[in-house]
């Protein structure tokens, strides 16, 4: 029985660029996909795509932009693309929601290999909080906030939906998926991936606070995304009151 490939969605206005991934993700088993831009990628027949490659700086507009765009309608995972290895990019590329960053010209075998390992990130963590969703009786849910994995959306108390990153998401989601337990920076870097440790020393702590920005009355004093100093961070799921 034959397994259906997963669809990588190529955004890139070199076309030797896009030519040569094409290839090479088809001789991996992906099926491929390549867009000169963003309006080429709107025409699309295949509207939605399990992956896509993205390069951050095309000729007339933002890769930034279609990261976003991305990252509100699709909720897919993002790896950004460079010929540029200044570290500010790399940090805006994740800001933008791209989950992981490789520059040209990349490895061949290390650039499939992180479509594997995203692919396999995003599909574990799904079943994971899948069986957390379980046992809690069929919904997440904490101070008036709640989670819908399918769709990867959150929602507050008046069912407005939270406007999050594709890595803000999944940051949420680790965190409730280990609630109670106290996380250090190096567990949440490894599982977010995207070599944060080598670029961006305090980005962790930079999504904590724009998280906390979103998910808490008072972030200036979390109830449920707490910090413990010099330990790490831990999601409070039900705080005594």
């Amino acid at each position: 029985m034959s397994t259906k490939a997963q669809t990588v969605a190529i955004i890139d206005d070199d076309p030797l660029v896009r030519s040569t991934l094409s290839d090479l993700l088809q001789e991996n088993g992906f099926e491929s996909f390549a867009f000169s831009d963003s309006a080429s990628l709107l025409n699309s027949s295949h509207r939605c795509f399990d992956i896509y490659l993205v390069d951050l700086r095309l000729a007339n507009e933002s890769g930034l932009d279609i990261v976003r765009n991305i990252v509100v309608r699709h909720k897919a995972p993002v790896i950004m693309l460079s010929g540029y290895g200044d570290e500010i990019d790399k940090a805006i590329g994740l800001e933008a929601g791209a989950d992981d960053y490789i520059s040209k010209p990349f490895n061949s075998r290390e650039l499939i290999a992180r479509v594997r390992a995203l692919l396999r990130r995003c599909h574990n963590q799904s079943e994971l909080l899948q069986s957390v969703v379980a046992v809690e009786g069929g919904g997440v849910s904490f101070g008036g906030f709640t989670v819908d994995r399918g769709n990867r959306r959150v929602y507050n108390s008046l069912n407005k939906e939270v406007s999050l990153t594709n890595a803000e998401f999944r940051l949420l989601e680790y965190m409730l998926i280990n609630h109670d337990r106290i996380i250090d920076r190096g567990e949440l870097v490894d599982h977010l991936g995207g070599d944060l440790s080598q670029y961006v020393d305090r980005t962790i702590d930079v999504m904590i606070l724009r998280l906390r920005g979103k998910i808490e009355i008072s972030p200036s004093k979390p109830v449920h995304l707490q910090t413990r100093r010099g330990r790490g961070y831990v999601f409070v799921l039900n705080p005594q009151t």
